[in-house]
């Protein structure tokens, strides 16, 4: 397991590297969901979402021999543009892998940013061409099954207790589990008795199925959310969610991508479905917690174009 003191150390190393981003009140969510709402604004990030944060701090850690192989990584889409963005402020060679129905524009950012982009039929086929790339030599960059990229990710829980008012309930989205792991490490080391909930989309439910199962396993994918559609999670990331998560909640992708407009329409951000999700998801966590709750949301990434989501919104 990750601790706090792991965490610190990833803030130390990454810090000018990543941006620190906006911990901001939301009087608009507030109206909305009638609670006390605070937005963590990590589409703001460099490249976009978290990602660069778990990809810089293991690509700091790197070798001289494990820099000049070049790195290897799979990604629905964000995961790509971190690596990408940060491999190359850092002048190291990246290959990354993604299935042909992750966004366009994610595959074109990486690419902007001088990674070689390998696109694949499917995420299963993007995980077995990354394993294989590894086997021939190139050093992986895992999105979630890294204890040095997982505490990473947990730097936005570093901020997040560090800039927040008082919170009861933390909601964040899961794709592979790192960032809710890292992000629940730091706020329950400094923040003693606060809720962590994950949030999941159907048909992209990978810690809702090794919940059920007691340990990873394969999981379905079917979700228009690609950022969130990781084949399986890892042990690290169930060992993480499992121990200090107080539940995953399931919302379907339509509520989802109702959650984007929402976000838009009374949070004033542009965000993906894959933060969408978190306002559907606190409605059923308020029916669970009661009306004296104080929520923060970790709004995760922005990448995802307009004409997308009118497309997914449309019947």
């Amino acid at each position: 397991m990750v601790d706090i003191t792991d965490i610190e150390a990833a803030a130390e190393r990454i810090q000018g590297h990543v941006l620190r981003t906006p911990t901001v009140s939301s009087p608009g969510l507030s109206d909305l969901l009638g609670v006390p709402v605070t937005a963590k604004l990590e589409l703001l990030q460099r490249g976009g979402s978290f990602k660069v944060r778990g990809a810089a701090a293991k690509l700091l850690t790197l070798t001289d021999v494990e820099r000049e192989a070049g790195v290897v990584a799979v990604s629905g889409g964000n995961h790509a543009i971190g690596v990408a963005v940060m491999a190359g402020a850092l002048g190291v060679a990246a290959t990354v892998v993604m299935p042909r129905s992750a966004p366009a524009r994610a595959a074109e950012a990486a690419r902007a940013a001088g990674a070689d982009v390998r696109l694949t039929e499917d995420m299963a086929g993007a995980f077995a061409l990354m394993e294989q790339l590894q086997r021939d030599g190139l050093t992986l960059l895992h999105p979630f099954a890294d204890p040095i990229v997982l505490a990473g990710q947990g730097t936005v829980g570093l901020e997040l207790s560090d800039d927040a008012d008082e919170l009861t309930d933390v909601l964040v989205s899961i794709g592979g589990g790192a960032l809710i792991s890292g992000v629940a490490v730091a706020l329950r080391a400094r923040r003693p008795g606060i809720r962590v909930w994950g949030v999941e989309t159907e048909g992209a439910q990978a810690m809702t199925d090794a919940l059920a199962a007691g340990g990873p396993v394969p999981t379905t994918l079917s979700s228009i959310v690609s950022t969130l559609s990781a084949p399986t999670v890892s042990q690290l990331t169930y060992d993480h969610v499992s121990t200090l998560v107080t539940e995953v909640v399931l919302v379907s992708d339509a509520e989802a991508v109702r959650g984007t407009l929402e976000l838009a329409d009374h949070g004033k951000v542009w965000a993906e479905p894959a933060a969408g999700c978190l306002v559907p998801a606190a409605r059923r966590v308020l029916a669970r917690v009661g009306g004296d709750a104080r929520l923060g949301f970790v709004v995760c990434g922005g990448n995802a174009s307009t004409a997308d989501v009118f497309k997914w919104s449309t019947p």
